[in-house]
């Protein structure tokens, strides 16, 4: 048969060591294509992408030619790579063999193209930046060059048009954490201390990690306890149950880390973004407990504390309240003065009690000899009586009592009205540093997403 007769009939004088062309000055060009497969693994660590890729070669064998009228019109064949020469082009960027499947034969032309054709597993070195984590999108190039032929020798062009290469996304499995967007082509020349040049093809493989897992996984949960500890702020500030919900968050908000802190990638190169982000949240969370700390100090314990001095009444519940809009300022003032009006009504009471035979401390100082006092019309105990003595004292107590209680609620209610307003103004500083911290990174993201 004529595939027979040709396969077994080699051209005379053919070297599969010598490269085939009939003038040493001619150069050999070898046309190279590429196709992604799959995305195996990206291994952020030790900076290494593994890639499947579908690989094409084709150049022209000057040697491997015949009339296909004497082989019953057979125009192509296929031949043993071991049979022929092959050029040594090589990935600069692999640092391990794959497990690449072996393709043993090469196709051949009857005017001596040659194509080869093979699949190759590719675990290549490449700079990955994983600073915006999850929403990461990463470069990493093949390097197609001869290893000993110069430019002069062996010459690298691209098989197809660079469009096509760029959005060709027909054979790419795209079930995985990673996306294929494109594949960038550049042929350059490179040189090495002035020597010759050689010739070099660049593939860009641009791939973009998919954010869906680690949004639900890393960001949400973070987000739900973040608003959790702006809703505790509408908790009454001079309840004790604020602080133990603040410590709450903050103990689950610590075990929430401990429990994500293998799923962002490690890497020696720089910190994510993302892991940014949850140290700010836990001193964001720290910084509230702090605040509320400070408000249940203010509103508990006034017996510990003197009197609201009056640059804290102007500046607090004057200016401050007209700042923060607060539409029971004049409460506040009322109720601020209500303890002073209390004291004067006390004060007046003792004051028209004095010429009273009851507001007496002592019965005999009511009864002195030339007093002109007129004798009460209702029968009273007797002077001497054990029982008004009693009632007396008694009386006498509750009224040395009532002023420094007065006084003591006084103080609690000044420092109250301090702590409200503190507490509204810590508030709304603390809600915009934490809107202007989400929408800061929300853009950054955004921007790097769709860079």
């Amino acid at each position: 048969p004529a595939l027979r007769r040709l396969a077994h009939s080699p051209p005379p004088h053919y070297q599969k060591g010598t490269r085939p062309v009939r003038d040493w000055r001619t150069t050999t060009t070898v046309a190279i294509d590429l196709m992604v497969y799959a995305i195996l693994s990206v291994d952020e660590k030790n900076q290494v992408l593994t890639t499947y890729i579908w690989y094409r070669q084709h150049w022209m064998d000057e040697y491997l030619r015949w009339d296909p009228a004497h082989f019953d019109n057979l125009t192509h064949i296929s031949l043993p790579v071991e049979s022929i020469w092959v050029p040594d082009i090589l990935i600069n960027e692999f640092v391990d063999v794959g497990k690449s499947p072996h393709v043993p034969y090469v196709y051949v032309g009857h005017h001596g193209e040659v194509q080869n054709l093979k699949p190759i597993q590719v675990m290549t070195a490449c700079s990955l930046d994983i600073y915006n984590f999850p929403f990461d999108v990463q470069n990493c190039s093949l390097t197609f060059t001869s290893w000993l032929h110069h430019i002069r020798d062996i010459n690298l062009s691209l098989w197809r048009q660079p469009e096509l290469v760029k959005f060709d996304r027909s054979v790419f499995m795209n079930q995985g954490e990673w996306e294929l967007l494109y594949v960038l082509s550049r042929f350059q020349e490179f040189s090495v201390k002035s020597s010759d040049s050689y010739a070099e093809m660049k593939f860009y493989v641009v791939i973009r990690r998919r954010p869906l897992f680690y949004t639900v996984s890393l960001l949400l949960p973070s987000i739900f306890l973040m608003v959790m500890d702006i809703v505790g702020f509408y908790l009454p500030p001079n309840s004790g149950e604020r602080v133990s919900f603040k410590i709450t968050l903050l103990l689950g908000y610590s075990v929430f880390l401990i429990i994500v802190s293998d799923t962002p990638p490690p890497t020696a190169v720089g910190t994510p973004l993302i892991g940014i982000y949850f140290v700010v949240c836990m001193a964001l969370l720290v910084i509230s407990l702090t605040q509320t700390i400070l408000i249940v100090r203010l509103v508990h314990q006034p017996d510990l504390q003197p009197h609201v001095p009056e640059w804290v009444k102007h500046l607090l519940l004057e200016r401050a309240a007209v700042l923060l809009c607060i539409r029971d300022r004049k409460k506040l003032g009322r109720s601020r003065t209500q303890g002073l009006d209390i004291s004067r009504q006390v004060e007046n009471n003792d004051s028209t009690a004095k010429p009273n035979h009851y507001g007496c401390e002592e019965p005999r100082e009511c009864d002195a000899p030339g007093d002109a006092r007129p004798t009460p019309a209702v029968a009273v105990p007797a002077e001497g009586s054990p029982l008004a003595h009693g009632i007396l004292r008694e009386i006498a107590a509750i009224r040395r009592f009532l002023p420094p209680r007065e006084e003591f609620r006084d103080v609690a209610r000044e420092w109250l009205q301090v702590g409200y307003v503190l507490d509204v103004l810590l508030f709304r500083a603390y809600l915009v540093a934490v809107l202007a911290y989400s929408v800061t990174l929300g853009t950054l993201w955004s921007v790097w997403r769709d860079a």
